[in-house]
């Protein structure tokens, strides 16, 4: 700001005017009357006198910060002012402190909002504020250039509330503080204040601001030896160093004319009473508007127009007195249990400023000293009345002491824990550090060694092994035990140092004690426990073992899991499983490599290292199910390990030394070999379990199942008893799959059933036949045994096989339209969700029969003209496959003639183009499913004769098989019964007979 004081040439008359005056006064005050506070209305006369008492006038720019000073501190006439180096021009806007003030206005109505959001700020205190709103910052810094240091501070009423400025009273409170800004530290973008709080004051109404407007104001000098006070404009937008000081100094110049006229009349009139002139015009441009009009919602409040608020009259009553008591009491307990509160208070309290005997001062200490909450602290700040503010602040104090005493327990539980533990620390270090001096005990790195090397010392370890071990060993000797690679060595070491190098379990060789172990678990299952029988048999001989590549596979629920522990038993072999179902990461095979933090070996060394021998069984349960991502094929991974000739030295990626796994006995499981790499199919020798047949079912159940469950429900013989008619109605009506895990379910459901019929005293001894069956699992899932009874011109009945096992699968076909008048080539649709490849067959087969029955019959040309339907039941399972040839075929002709084939037959098998029939797989399945319907005859390839004959004599008894290599054969079978009379269709057109020719289903 620039204040530029000009004064006309009469003024030196005027000062001659007055000289006895002057003399007069100087001579009636003595010189300690200047050292002496005056009163605020005479220490501004006297500071706005202060330019006079050099016996000139100069001209000189203020410094805001100096401005403050002197309206607020009185000077002594022998106080001079300091000579000026640039001829009254001094450079800068403002200071970056301010310098303390003495006296501040008792009233100052119009003050910058500063709302903040957490603690209040209480009268006497300091307080460091920020300011980023630049509307804001420019508002304060124009009243710090107008001298005016002065702002209201504002407790926000929501916390969450983080916006600078507020767009509405209802946002603060209406009681703040009134505060000087003591410092200033600009930032650019922000403003640092440094705030002394004065007093409350209360808002009365908000004051509209423009920032763009331009400010002008007065300034008042006032001469109390002349009794005149010149007021001289000052713009506070002028900010450059070029001024033009003639235009001011002749605005001041025509003022003090003005007013030296003036006073002369008045000295004429009477020259001994002299008078301040009031009636002269003044310009005051400094004031804000008030604002009658409610500002915009999005118009910031930056000003408001307040009013001091002072506390109730109080007498120092027993109770004020012993409450501020009760007050120093609890803020010295507070001090006393935590030193932090002690320096606050120290920065709190003022030099020379009495609390004891201040009930004001101390109720506002203590509130301020707290760790309240804002609501809380505004709630002390707002209250008048002095004996309500003691008790909410003394409530204050008690919660901080109580708060004080918890952290205090807390503090001396932790810090005697950690005591503790030093001293556990410092008394074991002591402990190494003496055994050591008596050779007692080694240091830690060496323990670690022998450790290692005692865990090898009865191991056959290889020479590749032992190398890199000693090499790790002297490694870990260098390194720090607190570093990661430290950790990282004496992992590997575990690892390295805990495979089972060189130690074996004992094998049973005894094939009795083997076949009497195998028979115990599982009934059946000769093929398996044929072969596991041959590798004793050959161990024996051979006076060692060796590990051999197994792949069980067939439908679920047929015991491929299971067998495989009953064989690590027969074998006195530990048994380590795990599954490659959805695996996708090679890792999980081959391990990682030790580059990765949290590296583990693969499941593999992780069972040699579990099993602790060389020779276990280990079971890769569902190996057609593994996955293949961006990780890498486990598929590929499993060729090294399951390679008897490579897997002699399997190389792990963490171990990274090679492994003997030459005598572990692998045992894999799958459901189908299809889905199985065929690199990996051929290194495993393939072991088929198929499904059980109704005899087998049975036997199963009374002998294993039904046992177990009775001793899982707690049952014994004498409460519960399942007879075998209810157990093959369960069998036939419930449980139909190749499998017996539905079997084993639904008889763990007839024992919990018998179980709570017991324990609810309804019976002590339940019979299960197949009359009450019912009443324990449910209604029948199957009720026909097939879905034709007697097979109609059309249909024919062939086998599948599935993942699930052997079914029957019946084959339809049926005339779709009548043929027009027209001579024309037939048509025919195929339904029920089939594959690809036997669509094809569906083609070969409709090409034999169709030359089958030229050669049959030249003149009927059913197949030829009729526009046909070819359907297999059930289209929601998807079918496919290279096995139903000679079913299809078979049927077309069973329409051409309109005649039924041979009941209860079933056929299976593929057709070439010229009527060769094609052998097929799942012959054992098919055979199962057959017979589970009661067929009685069964057509099946030629080449098919030896998979046959390897079936049990309890499966094929009461079969007629047929083994057929041509077509022709299967015609000769089908229509063997066949009349002369109805024998071929007739030649009519099939127009004529087409109603005739729809089969009957019934």
């Amino acid at each position: 700001m620039r204040l530029v004081i000009a004064m006309s040439a009469k003024l030196p008359a005027i000062l001659r005017h007055r000289s006895a005056t002057t003399r007069l006064f100087r001579g009636n005050r003595s010189a300690s009357d200047y050292h002496t506070p005056l009163p605020i209305y005479a220490r501004l006369t006297q500071i706005e006198c202060s330019s006079y008492r050099s016996g000139l006038l100069r001209t000189t720019r203020i410094h805001p910060a100096m401005t403050s000073v002197r309206f607020f501190t009185s000077k002594r006439h022998s106080d001079r002012d300091p000579p000026s180096d640039d001829n009254g021009e001094q450079s800068g806007d403002y200071p970056a402190s301010l310098p303390a003030t003495v006296v501040v206005p008792e009233v100052w109505p119009h003050v910058p909002v500063i709302a903040i959001n957490r603690n209040p700020v209480f009268p006497r205190f300091i307080k460091l504020i920020e300011i980023s709103n630049p509307v804001l910052i420019d508002l304060i810094r124009r009243k710090i250039k107008l001298n005016q240091p002065y702002i209201g501070v504002f407790l926000k009423k929501s916390e969450e509330n983080e916006a600078a400025v507020v767009q509405s009273l209802n946002d603060i409170y209406s009681i703040g503080i009134f505060a000087q800004v003591h410092e200033v530290q600009d930032l650019g973008n922000r403003l640092r204040l440094v705030v002394m709080a004065h007093r409350r004051i209360k808002i009365v109404n908000q004051i509209f601001e423009d920032a763009n407007s331009k400010v002008e104001h007065e300034m008042k000098l006032t001469f109390p030896l002349l009794n005149t006070t010149i007021t001289v404009p000052v713009d506070d937008t002028i900010t450059s160093n070029k001024v033009n000081r003639r235009s001011l100094r002749k605005k001041a110049e025509n003022r003090v004319t003005e007013r030296t006229e003036k006073i002369e009349k008045v000295n004429e009139t009477n020259p001994t009473e002299v008078k301040p002139l009031t009636d002269a015009p003044k310009k005051n441009t400094e004031k804000p508007l008030v604002s009658s009009i409610p500002q915009s919602s999005n118009q910031p409040i930056l000003m408001v127009e307040v009013i001091n608020v002072t506390h109730e009259k109080f007498k120092q009553t027993e109770e004020i007195k012993a409450l501020t008591q009760e007050l120093i009491k609890t803020i010295r307990d507070i001090i006393s249990m935590n030193p932090l509160y002690r320096e606050s208070l120290q920065q709190m309290l003022h030099q020379g400023q009495r609390v004891v005997d201040n009930p004001v001062y101390l109720s506002d200490l203590g509130a301020a000293l707290t760790g309240a909450s804002a609501q809380e602290l505004q709630q002390v700040l707002e209250e008048m009345d002095i004996l309500k503010r003691l008790r909410l602040s003394l409530a204050l104090l008690k919660k901080e002491y109580e708060l004080s005493k918890l952290q205090q327990k807390i503090g001396k539980e932790v810090e005697e824990k950690v005591k503790q533990q030093h001293r556990k620390y410092i008394l074991h270090e002591q402990l190494k550090v003496i055994k050591k001096e008596l050779g007692l005990e080694k240091d830690d790195k060496d323990a670690i060694e022998e450790k290692y090397r005692e865990k090898i010392r009865q191991k056959t370890v290889p020479k590749p092994v032992m190398d890199v071990l000693e090499e790790e060993l002297n490694k870990l000797s260098f390194l720090e035990s607190h570093s990661s690679e430290f950790n990282v060595t004496r992992n590997y070491l575990d690892w390295l140092t805990s495979m089972p190098w060189g130690v074996t379990s004992t094998e049973n060789l005894n094939l009795q004690d083997a076949v009497k172990i195998l028979d115990e678990d599982h009934y059946g299952m000769e093929d398996i426990k044929k072969r596991i029988l041959e590798f004793i048999a050959v161990s024996q001989l051979k006076g060692s073992t060796q590990g051999k590549i197994l792949c069980f596979y067939g439908p679920p629920g047929v015991g491929k899991t299971s067998i495989a522990k009953s064989i690590a038993r027969a074998l006195n072999r530990e048994y380590f499983r795990f599954s490659v179902g959805g695996m996708t990461d090679v890792a999980e095979i081959k391990g990682h490599r030790r580059t990765y933090v949290g590296a583990m070996p693969g499941k593999v060394i992780q069972c040699l290292k579990k099993t602790k021998t060389e020779n276990p069984l280990i079971l890769i349960d569902e190996v057609d199910k593994i996955g293949k991502g961006h990780q890498g094929d486990p598929a590929s991974a499993l060729l090294e390990m399951l390679d008897p000739e490579q897997n002699a030295n399997f190389l792990d990626h963490y171990l990274d030394v090679p492994v003997d796994l030459s005598k572990v006995l692998f045992i894999c499981t799958a459901n189908v070999i299809d889905t199985i790499p065929e690199p990996l199919r051929d290194r495993m020798e393939m072991i088929d379990m198929s499904g059980y047949v109704a005899e087998e079912k049975l036997a199963i159940a009374k002998e294993y199942l039904v046992p177990q469950a009775r001793t899982e429900s707690g049952l014994s013989k004498e409460q519960i008893n399942i007879q075998d008619n209810a157990l093959t109605a369960l069998i036939k009506s419930y449980c139909r799959e190749s499998g017996v895990r539905s079997l084993q379910k639904h008889i763990e459901k007839v024992h919990r059933k018998v179980a709570f019929k017991v324990v609810k005293k309804e019976a002590d001894k339940v019979d299960i036949t197949m009359d009450n069956l019912q009443d324990f699992v449910g209604k029948p899932m199957f009720t026909h045994d097939r879905m034709y009874e007697i097979t109609p011109p059309g249909v024919v009945m062939g086998l599948a096989w599935t993942a699930m096992g052997g079914s029957t699968l019946f084959i339809e076909s049926t005339i779709r339209k009548p043929t027009g008048g027209k001579k024309a080539e037939g048509t025919f649709e195929v339904t029920g969700h089939l594959g690809d490849v036997m669509k094809e067959s569906i083609h070969i087969a409709m090409t034999v029969a169709r030359n089958y029955l030229k050669q049959e019959n030249s003149l009927n040309t059913f197949l030829y003209d009729s526009h046909l339907h070819i359907h297999v039941p059930e289209g929601a399972t998807p079918k496919d496959g290279p096995s139903a040839g000679v079913t299809i075929a078979t049927a077309l002709l069973s329409l051409a003639k309109n005649q039924a084939i041979r009941q209860d037959l079933a056929m299976t098998g593929e057709l070439s183009l010229m009527g060769k029939v094609l052998p097929v797989g799942g012959i054992k399945e098919k055979v199962i499913a057959a017979k589970r319907v009661d067929v009685k005859c069964i057509i099946l390839p030629e080449e098919n004769k030896k998979d046959f004959n390897d079936l049990p004599k309890y499966i094929t008894d009461g079969l007629e098989v047929h083994f057929v290599s041509m077509f022709n054969e299967v015609y000769r079978i089908c229509f063997a019964e066949t009349n002369e009379t109805n024998s071929l269709r007739s030649a009519k057109p099939v127009t004529d007979h087409a109603s005739s020719a729809q089969p009957t289903f019934g």
